[in-house]
């Protein structure tokens, strides 16, 4: 993978899809836009309704994964720029959908994320229980990650300012995104690329490994779960050559 110039210039968009139970999508991608920018490159990151960031709480009659699909589908539309979509963990399931037949999209790229089949959901990619990282509460129809496992679990390999600040941007969000079909998967007509993290301690390496097969290409990174803040000028190179 080269270094970066900062006097290239590349003429394209990235739009931003964060994962689960987090909100604040520009924080969550902070580190990559300047670098970015420093390119010409123009970066969005679309709120994800059912983490609570359109102003209505998750919950068992909140919003859902097809809302957080028509956030980030109508992000894609605005422009007609050559657009990558970067989607990490759950945002691979929005992507999936978001971005069929937007033709301005020439390339995802899937950090430690899911490429789900039509019709597949996020609960297809578990074994039935939660993940000991997070907490259930059917009550309120939400989950979320617990905060004192947030940092040993995925950001483990973040310096201190992120990890001090990553708890105020987590969200509950609503469960009916775990089993919510995807109505279409774009990655089977859109030049995809999987970033393994090989220290991911959330998705365990095996899990990425198995889900990178459908992908058109795999990149392996020695980092955690978030990449984009523990090892920006990677994701940013990987970024720039697709």
């Amino acid at each position: 993978m080269r270094t970066a110039d900062v006097d290239v210039e590349v003429a394209m968009r990235v739009v931003f899809v964060h994962g689960a139970c987090v909100r604040d999508g520009s924080w969550w991608w902070h580190r990559m836009t300047g670098l970015l920018l420093a390119h010409g490159v123009s970066s969005a990151t679309p709120a994800l309704p059912s983490c609570g960031e359109a102003g209505v709480p998750g919950g068992a009659t909140g919003p859902g994964l097809p809302e957080d699909v028509g956030a980030v589908r109508e992000v894609l539309l605005e422009g007609d720029e050559p657009t990558v979509v970067v989607a990490n963990s759950y945002g691979g399931i929005v992507a999936a959908e978001a971005a069929a037949g937007v033709a301005s999209v020439r390339h995802l790229l899937l950090v430690s994320s899911y490429l789900p089949e039509v019709g597949q959901c996020l609960a297809d990619f578990g074994d039935g229980t939660p993940a000991p990282f997070l907490d259930v509460d059917p009550d309120a129809g939400t989950f979320g990650v617990r905060p004192e496992l947030l940092v040993d679990t995925f950001l483990h390999d973040c310096d201190a300012d992120v990890r001090a600040q990553a708890p105020d941007h987590l969200a509950r969000q609503s469960v009916r995104v775990t089993g919510q079909p995807v109505g279409a998967a774009a990655w089977h007509d859109i030049p995809s690329t999987y970033l393994v993290c090989t220290r991911d301690r959330g998705t365990p390496v095996a899990k990425q490994r198995e889900l990178a097969r459908a992908a058109g290409r795999v990149v392996e990174v020695d980092a955690g779960h978030h990449p984009f803040l523990s090892r920006p000028e990677v994701v940013r190179d990987l970024l720039l050559d697709l």
